[in-house]
């Protein structure tokens, strides 16, 4: 028999019950989903991670639907608890679901839904500011002022890495990784290299004008160029910043020997995958190459560092940050719980993930519509309309 968990119950006699294994930034999702009669259960035990059991006495014997975290491990056990409880939805807070087994929850007929399309700007910003923080040597310099070392100015301390004129690498050139570009060659005026699968003709005509801007003003025009590999990136820049997807072909991408290709003073920034990086293979490059920074927001092993990267000067290491503005948090809170009251409520699957701008207006009701249910075509549900 599980342990009871402890609960914060709003709107106790709603017709639907669902159930939050955290407590979420904002008070709009709350306010949505008791608008529409659903009794919601905020889970607020004094854990940062729910065990399967902790969370099967959640879901009870009666949910309609969970919104859950991405470090908790949804498989067959949770899914199959869900099922029986009778619910039909379970949303993650976040764009990616690798902690979700979509076969098992297509198994069971249950939605899965996630978050993406709110979380671009902020990532890219974390992204840029792990950049800046890297070659401007940041956290270094704020440790030793706190420490009390500083007595006078000096030409060598902490000599770090104009941006200006160099160039940044993008592996991955997405919603995510383009934003970062761009932030990158019109804040810096950093000439592009990027490596994709797909074409991003956007990117490229937004470097391409804003070149012709420069020129036009007299200053040396920024360059692009789309590179045939991703070792092509790697030698080249002088940053590179990852935003793949973590699959078979990704995992640890970044390994012993493409850290070998890198420029001994390059900076890489990963606010993508912990494990699209062999983190212990960095631990050591690191070691060896004091000149070479990284950025991590993402971890190989989360919550977990490999041994040695925490005492490591030239990492800047953040707890998985990259969404964590006020209004990307709570616009993810939103998200996903109208992907689980749209599926209790029998609603069609929103056309486009990625245009989600119509289900964060706070001035009016969102659309009736699920905003991202990831195996909606595995479950035959119906696609709104592009206009509703």
């Amino acid at each position: 028999m599980a342990k009871p968990v402890s609960i914060e119950v709003w709107n106790p006699s709603g017709k639907y019950r669902v159930v939050s294994t955290k407590p979420m930034p904002g008070t709009r999702w709350i306010n949505l989903l008791i608008q529409q009669d659903c009794r919601l259960e905020i889970c607020t035990e004094k854990k940062t991670i729910l065990s399967v059991e902790d969370i099967i006495a959640l879901i009870g014997e009666k949910c309609d639907g969970v919104i859950g975290q991405l470090t908790e491990d949804w498989g067959e056990e949770l899914f199959s608890a869900l099922s029986r409880a009778g619910g039909k939805a379970f949303s993650n807070m976040a764009v990616g679901y690798n902690n979700v087994d979509v076969n098992a929850a297509n198994k069971y007929g249950v939605a899965v839904g996630n978050t993406p399309g709110v979380l671009t700007e902020t990532t890219a910003e974390l992204a840029a500011s792990l950049t800046l923080a890297a070659a401007r040597r940041i956290v270094e310099a704020d440790e030793f002022m706190r420490a009390g070392l500083y007595d006078g100015w000096l030409p060598h301390l902490f000599v770090g890495n104009l941006l200006k004129g160099q160039t940044v690498g993008v592996i991955g050139a997405g919603r995510i990784g383009s934003a970062y570009a761009r932030m990158m060659v019109e804040g810096f005026k950093m000439n592009l290299i990027y490596y994709d699968l797909y074409q991003s003709t956007r990117l490229e005509k937004f470097v391409t004008a804003y070149a012709a801007f420069l020129k036009a003003n007299g200053e040396t025009p920024v360059t692009w160029k789309r590179a045939s590999s991703m070792d092509e990136v790697l030698q080249e820049a002088d940053i590179i910043s990852l935003h793949p997807i973590l699959d078979k072909t990704t995992y640890h991408l970044v390994n012993k020997e493409r850290l070998a290709k890198m420029k001994k003073e390059a900076i890489l920034v990963n606010c993508s995958r912990g494990p699209v990086i062999d983190e212990a293979a960095l631990v050591e490059h690191l070691r060896q190459n004091p000149m070479f920074r990284v950025g991590l927001d993402v971890f190989e092993e989360e919550p977990y560092m490999k041994p040695g990267l925490a005492e490591l000067k030239n990492a800047i290491v953040v707890p998985h940050i990259a969404s964590a503005s006020k209004w990307t948090r709570e616009g993810m809170a939103t998200l996903a719980a109208l992907n689980v009251l749209g599926k209790i409520k029998g609603y069609p699957v929103w056309f486009d993930a990625n245009k989600v701008e119509p289900f964060l207006d706070e001035n009016a009701q969102p659309p009736a519509a699920s905003p991202s249910i990831v195996n909606a075509k595995a479950l035959g549900l119906p696609v709104s309309p592009s206009k509703l």
